[in-house]
């Protein structure tokens, strides 16, 4: 690998994506791990934030989140009493919704997370953060069509 100037591009487009998502992931973390909180669980209380009460299929497939996975997050923030679960209309359905602890963890957690947003922002340039955004999105609808 080479300086810090440049990066050799891997002839892989997911270990390219997954390096990029891991360092980016280092710095939510450094930020959020003030509020005692890492960017996966951060994740989740604003998607919950953002959509009150949803189905956890329809959360997985909101964060392109398999089943198992999704499970296992969610089973952490219910016991830090940050989310809370009821059955649906169908007994086999689980419905989430932040509880009062979850929306103050989000809000108390949401300062570090702009920290952290800024910080990524800045390093990219407004322009290129925003066309990154857009490609992202076109790279995990392409892939959950595919």
């Amino acid at each position: 690998m080479e300086g810090r100037g440049s990066l050799a591009l891997l002839p892989c487009t997911c270990a390219n994506l997954r390096r990029a998502a891991r360092a980016v992931t280092r710095i939510y973390n450094q930020e959020l791990q003030r509020e005692g909180i890492e960017i996966t669980q951060f994740t989740l209380l604003m998607a919950l934030d953002r959509t009150g009460e949803i189905a956890q299929g329809k959360l997985g497939k909101l964060l392109a989140l398999d089943s198992t996975t999704l499970t296992r997050m969610l089973e952490l923030l219910k016991k830090h009493g940050w989310v809370q679960a009821k059955e649906g209309d169908d007994r086999r359905v689980r419905i989430f919704r932040l509880t009062t602890a979850g929306r103050e963890k989000f809000q108390q957690s949401l300062r570090y997370w702009k920290r952290a947003q800024d910080r990524v922002r800045t390093a990219l340039g407004e322009k290129t953060a925003g066309q990154l955004n857009g490609v992202l999105a076109e790279v995990t609808r392409a892939a959950m069509d595919g």
